[in-house]
This record gives structure tokens, sequence and C-alpha cells, in this order.
């Protein structure tokens, strides 16, 4: 719930011939609360029940900041509107409940559509889902495109593992044509919503609480015991499964170190989970800008951790070039997951398409 991330990807859907400008757009304080109130409204929602009315303020809120982080992106590209095929419009999860075969992301793709005059690909997680797939993670495939498109000097020969940190920390583990992937708990979920309520910040800037506090093990020790960590992949998470009820009780530094530290060494733990040890650590998403978390991280697994930017990736930008990806491959009928990625029983199509 950081801000809307938008790219240009030339891509067929199978290799990435460029990737282009990109452009960020935070969410101010009180998009944050609109969204909030969203993803807090549906925890309490049932399949049976009504649709939560702070979906419609949220959904218009969504729609409309992708409106306008398209128009920015264009603008400073210099391109038209008319020069891009698709736009790959993931939307706001408020409801992860793979179990129940639920999943739900706030955004209008019609409206969207309309709006810029482009055509765009929504709904990416729900087919995947109705099928009995965890509906995440759902980049892997990009990750994949990724790593085959880094030259070879850049990366040790061996299976890689490409990480985002995100509000849920989640791994691909690439090795040749093996291609597994899985959530393996939480990443600045708790950490930014235990420094918003206790600091009045909307994460940890720099690591700067995380480096003054003192981890408490037996509270991550407890933690770690949790059902979750000992099922095997595919698996998935919400991203209030993990809160920062962990911290509760501690001093702000404390508890920023502990959540940290907690994110760090679940990460470590997928390593159990995967056929042969990594020879490298890849780090996408928000969470590598903490570089407490990261020499947490590095002092947790073996093997070579990198961040995205030493392999010439656009770290902040690669969730967003994922969905352009995958749009282009909805277009084409492509599979979006595969039974390895989400646990979806054969390779899955997906997407909704919302012309101009």
């Amino acid at each position: 719930m950081d801000g809307v991330d938008a790219a240009i990807l030339v891509s067929d859907g199978v290799r990435i011939e460029a990737t282009g400008q990109v452009h960020s757009a935070p969410y101010s304080p009180e998009d944050r609360i609109i969204l909030r109130a969203a993803v807090d409204a549906a925890q309490g929602w049932t399949k049976e029940g009504r649709r939560p009315q702070e979906f419609d303020a949220a959904e218009q809120l969504v729609t409309q900041r992708h409106i306008e982080a398209v128009q920015a992106l264009l603008a400073k590209s210099g391109r038209s509107a008319g020069e891009i095929d698709v736009i790959g419009f993931h939307g706001q999860t408020v409801l992860h409940r793979p179990d129940q075969r639920w999943t739900v992301q706030l955004g209008n793709g019609a409206a969207l559509a309309k709006a810029l005059g482009i055509d765009v690909v929504a709904d990416f997680r729900s087919a995947d889902v109705a099928a009995g797939g965890q509906g995440a993670p759902f980049a892997p495939l990009y990750h994949a495109a990724l790593v085959a498109s880094t030259p070879q000097e850049k990366l040790p020969a061996g299976p890689v593992v490409v990480v985002n940190l995100g509000g849920v920390g989640n791994v691909t583990y690439i090795d040749g044509d093996t291609i597994s992937a899985f959530d393996t708990g939480p990443a600045n979920g708790p950490i930014d919503d235990w420094v918003a309520t206790h600091a009045d910040q909307a994460f940890d800037a720099g690591g700067m609480l995380a480096a003054q506090g003192t981890v408490d093990q037996a509270r991550i020790g407890e933690a770690l015991d949790h059902e979750f960590f000992k099922l095997p992949p595919p698996k998935s998470l919400d991203r209030l499964d993990f809160t920062s009820a962990l911290a509760r009780g501690l001093s702000l530094e404390d508890g920023t170190a502990t959540l940290t530290a907690f994110s760090a060494k679940s990460l470590a733990a997928s390593a159990l989970h995967f056929p042969k040890a990594p020879v490298a650590w890849v780090i996408c998403g928000g969470g590598r800008h903490n570089p407490i978390l990261v020499g947490m991280i590095k002092a947790q697994v073996a093997g070579k951790v990198l961040l995205a930017e030493d392999l010439g990736w656009n770290g902040d930008d690669v969730e967003a070039e994922a969905f352009a990806y995958l749009a282009v491959r909805s277009l084409k009928g492509l599979p979006l997951s595969l039974p390895t990625t989400t646990g979806v029983p054969k390779p899955m199509c997906g997407g909704q398409l919302f012309k101009a």
C-alpha cells in the first residue's frame, strides 16, 4: 500500500526485448487511510455477505491513481497512448483466501482502459485461485525471464533465488528449466504497520529504528513455530496473516528490530524447501532499501546475496514490469502460473481483457 509503480516493457511474452522508463507515485497519507479501511473491512467479509462499502472508495482511488501514473509515465517517456499495446493492471489486493478459492484485487479495468485509450488486462489471479491454485506468487515467470536475459558473467552458475520483499516476502527458485515459487513469510508489512502506529512514519527509513533496537530472539523462535513455515510449497499468504503483534509490549526500536529479524529469518528458512542450495539470492522490492534487513538476510543465508541493481535490473519496478509481461502472455493465451509456482493443477492462463 505504498504507491503505484509503472514501467514500460517491450516483450513478446517470452523474451524481454527491452525495459524502459519507469515512474513511481506514492500514495498520500489520506490515500492510505482509504486503502487500509478497505483491507480492514475485507477481514470480516464472507462470500455470502454484501460487498463492503469501503471497497467503492478504494476502487475509485486505485483506478484514478493508476490513470495518473500511466499518464505521468507516458509524459516522462515521450510516448503516446497509441504506442502502447496493453496495460497490465494488478490492482490493490484487499483479501486473499486461496483455501476458500477467493481473492480480491480492487481496480476498475474498464474505467482505466476508457480513460487512457489503451487496452487493459486485469484480474490476473482469479482463474488460478478458482482452479485450486494459491494465486500467488505471480511474478515467477518474469523472474525466470529476467535471469535468462542476464549476462552469465553477472550470475554464478547454479540455482538462483529471486526474492521479492514487499508487504509479504516471496521467492522464485530457478535452476535451468526448473522453476518453483512460494511466499516465505512477512517482509515489510508488519514493520511498516508497527512504525506507522508507534512513530507516525510510513516505514523504517534506512533501517534507522531497527539499527537502534535489540532483537527479542525468544519471540522470533516462537513465531517460527507457526504452522505456515512447516507447510511444503506452493503456499501463499494474506498481508495480515502475520502482523506487528509479535512486537507488542516492546519499545519502538526493539519492536522494529525484532520484526525485521523475523522477516529475515523466515526468508532464510525458505531454503529448506529448495531442491538444491542456491548459489545466489537476488533481492528485489522495497525491502532491499533497508540495509539492516538486507544485512540480516546476508547473515542468515548461504550463497551470494545480490541486489537487483547489481544485475542491471530495475529493483523497484520488477513487479510493475512483471504484470506488463503477464498482460502480454494473457493476450497470447500463455500460462501465467504453473503447478510449481502456485500449486494450480496445470499451467494456467488468466487475466481479463478490457478494450479501450
